[in-house]
């Protein structure tokens, strides 16, 4: 029964992980297209985030361990569906955040007056950073993320993470990427920046876990 559970919570937050991503994507270029303004990433681009990164991050999901209530939980209705409520709320506000994270750094990038090329290449790595960190988020959909433990204890989400690190490095640095997905060098304060835009999306989604852990009554 435990592992049971376990398979169909691992399912449910692979699902829960891909579909805010996308609507994310879609929703940075949507808000181009309809306003006119200049996309923020290209399809080229957004093919390479589709193909590596959001897939072997999402693939690490299938070998989370059981989360600690698992069998605390009373069994679930036997029609309810896989995507809930509470599952919808999540993909909606993380498709918003993401949205707002690559298209805010992409218009800050041309404000402070870098090359189209250059503020591209930033919303690409800042969608990677936020998938990132809201791997480690989503790990576990209910209970705090925020501990070294549970940062440290998945085997297989650590290696995917720096799997997708060296691979965005050389999306990003290597010369021969230039010429297929026009990127330019991202510099030390602009990667602060995006690091400290896949940090705020964590802390908002703990600080969302904890809003609804009290609202439930539970610790």
């Amino acid at each position: 029964m435990e592992q049971g559970r376990t398979v169909y919570d691992n399912l449910k937050k692979a699902i829960v992980f891909l579909l805010p991503i996308n609507g994310g994507e879609a929703m940075s270029i949507l808000v181009a297209v309809l306003f006119g303004l200049t996309l923020p990433i290209t399809p080229v681009q957004i093919l390479w985030v589709n193909m590596v990164s959001s897939v072997a991050l999402a693939m690490a999901l299938a070998f989370e361990a059981t989360e600690p209530d698992t069998m605390r939980r009373p069994p679930r209705p036997a029609d309810e569906a896989m995507i809930s409520g509470f599952l919808l709320w999540r993909i909606a506000l993380v498709a918003v955040l993401m949205a707002a994270g690559v298209f805010g750094i992409f218009r800050l990038a041309l404000a402070e007056g870098a090359s189209l090329e250059e503020a591209r290449t930033y919303a690409v790595n800042t969608l990677v950073v936020m998938e990132i960190f809201y791997l480690f988020s989503v790990r576990f959909l209910r209970t705090p993320s925020l501990s070294w433990v549970h940062m440290v204890d998945s085997r297989a989400a650590l290696i995917a993470v720096a799997v997708v690190a060296v691979l965005q490095l050389i999306f990003t640095y290597a010369p021969f990427m230039e010429r297929f997905f026009d990127t330019r060098p991202v510099d030390f304060v602009h990667g602060l920046e995006i690091v400290l835009i896949g940090i705020g999306l964590f802390a908002v989604l703990e600080l969302e876990k904890l809003w609804l852990r009290r609202r439930a009554g539970r610790p």
